[in-house]
């Protein structure tokens, strides 16, 4: 990437670049789409404080073939959505921050989304029934029209199945105030952790919702923040289908 200039934000975008080119070569395309428009964005602001005609003209080249290749990515990417074969997968680590609720989802929620399905076997305990309120509450909070929510999770056994049951649904009477109706169902050989949203996204999560750690006191921070919640090392794989299948 000769002739683009050696000062910091040229240098900047071309570190940026060569790491689309590296993701690019290991068909790693979502995350290359994303380093290409990021370096794209780096170069049209070097492109702006040029005024040598010679180096604009390598410029503007450049940043034409890195939209030609960005927009042949983003075509495949969506021709793999419409066929159904998308997949993403995330790796949490061991106690990274920065992986809310919010964070996680918000790519996949818009307006389209009126229905959501959860298969979590573990919506039982206190901090469990706490997580699902904190997903809920994000739907709410979203630009998606969420009107029916179906939950599917094993039934606790032993003193806190009550309790349990109390908790659900009291989040059925809450979320009834915001017009969203909640449907629980509870099975005993429920294993698989996923959730599924009317406009084709899938995500798979390997701890489910209760992947972050607990807090190291009430008034620590990540208490009430989970994008500053340590989490537990986990999986998370997103998938789109054209149609997603009902519980």
């Amino acid at each position: 990437m000769s002739g683009l200039g050696q000062d910091p934000e040229s240098r900047a975008a071309v570190t940026v670049l060569k790491r689309a080119v590296e993701l690019d070569s290991e068909s790693q395309y979502q995350q290359a789409l994303v380093c290409y428009q990021e370096g794209i964005d780096m170069l049209l602001q070097v492109l702006k404080g040029t005024k040598d005609y010679t180096k604009k003209c390598t410029l503007r080249e450049r940043i034409s073939g890195y939209m030609d290749r960005a927009e042949n990515i983003k075509k495949y990417l969506d021709q793999e959505k419409e066929d159904g074969k998308y997949h993403k997968q995330i790796k949490i680590e061991e106690n990274a921050t920065g992986f809310s609720y919010d964070s996680l989802f918000h790519e996949y929620l818009n307006e389209t989304v009126t229905e959501v399905w959860i298969e979590d076997p573990y919506i039982r305990h206190t901090h469990q029934l706490y997580n699902f309120l904190r997903f809920c509450e994000m739907l709410i909070k979203r630009p998606c029209k969420v009107k029916t929510i179906h939950l599917l999770t094993s039934l606790d056994k032993g003193s806190e199945k009550e309790q349990q049951r109390r908790g659900l649904q009291e989040i059925k009477e809450s979320l009834r105030n915001h017009g969203v109706l909640l449907e629980v169902e509870y099975s005993s050989s429920i294993h698989d952790r996923e959730i599924r949203f009317n406009n084709g996204w899938m995500i798979k999560i390997g701890r489910g919702l209760d992947y972050f750690k607990k807090p190291q006191g009430q008034f620590s921070l990540g208490y009430c923040d989970f994008d500053l919640r340590p989490c537990h090392e986990t999986t998370v794989d997103i998938f789109h289908n054209k149609h997603t299948k009902k519980i």
